[in-house]
């Protein structure tokens, strides 16, 4: 390709806006659709997403998962056999497959592009996991902006799974020092609890994890009757304890192999 890569951007707001400037700064020929926000300086408008997608190589749809069906169909009647759909948006797998169906049989190859961390300060420079159809092409039109992508095999909803599996575990920690920390400022003990909490994090390592693992399951009837005292801890100093009663529950149903072992051993006794 001897011109530089067509690509446009649906949707303009946070995310969209700053991938925008940074490709129309390494030097990209970028329109853009966003029907609440005007485009960048150096994006060329378009009055809806079929006008903005109809002359380009690469689609970036960045709006959100609500809208990223919606978004692609409207673009329908303007998407060209050979134009590249990515879908930047974290939306769950049956979604993103759903695209990959809507045009299927249309020479429109989909990218299933999970970003990797927040798109602020960041831009084109976001770790981007990729995987479906059009993650080799996805990759190779943005390789001559400097950008670098990690392509994972596997059909459009591989990629994403992996975020939303990773979030289970950031977002539940990120929810479990927010419910800790209001209950230990609560308690008057929150420059030690923030302390210890950072302490501990900076200190893991891969076999903290198998241990977290193993010792739920080994010691789960102990680890559910503490955060039973925890959860009720919560309660008295007026916190809502959400994440302490879901370890609580959780670490019961761990219990239920060891309880019908112990019901089962009672009954040959007897």
């Amino acid at each position: 390709m001897d011109r530089p890569p067509a690509i446009a951007l649906l949707g303009l707001g946070e995310a969209g806006s700053e991938i925008a400037r940074d490709l129309v700064a390494a030097g990209a020929d970028v329109r853009g659709y966003d029907p609440r926000v005007a485009a960048p300086d150096g994006v060329l408008p378009r009055r809806d997403e079929a006008a903005a997608v109809v002359d380009a190589d690469l689609v970036l749809s960045v709006n959100s998962s609500s809208d990223a069906l919606p978004a692609l169909r409207n673009a329908l009647p303007g998407l060209r056999a050979g134009t590249v759909w990515a879908d930047l948006n974290t939306a769950a797998p049956g979604v993103k497959r759903a695209l990959a169906d809507t045009v299927a049989g249309r020479g429109v190859p989909v990218a299933d592009v999970a970003l990797m961390s927040t798109v602020p300060g960041r831009g084109l420079r976001t770790p981007m996991v990729v995987s479906g159809e059009g993650a080799p092409r996805y990759a190779a039109l943005l390789a001559g902006f400097g950008v670098r992508v990690e392509l994972c095999e596997g059909p459009v909803g591989t990629a994403i799974s992996r975020k939303l599996l990773r979030s289970v575990f950031y977002k539940g920690v990120a929810a479990a020092v927010v419910e800790a920390l209001a209950a230990a400022e609560a308690a008057g003990a929150g420059e030690w609890l923030r302390e210890n909490i950072a302490t501990e994090l900076a200190a893991f390592t891969a076999g903290d994890v198998d241990r977290l693992v193993t010792g739920s399951h080994r010691h789960a009837r102990r680890r559910a009757e503490e955060m039973a005292a925890a959860a009720e801890q919560l309660r008295e100093l007026g916190v809502g304890a959400r994440i302490a009663a879901a370890a609580r529950d959780q670490l019961r149903e761990l219990m239920a192999p060891e309880l019908a072992a112990d019901q089962d051993g009672s009954r040959r006794a007897r």
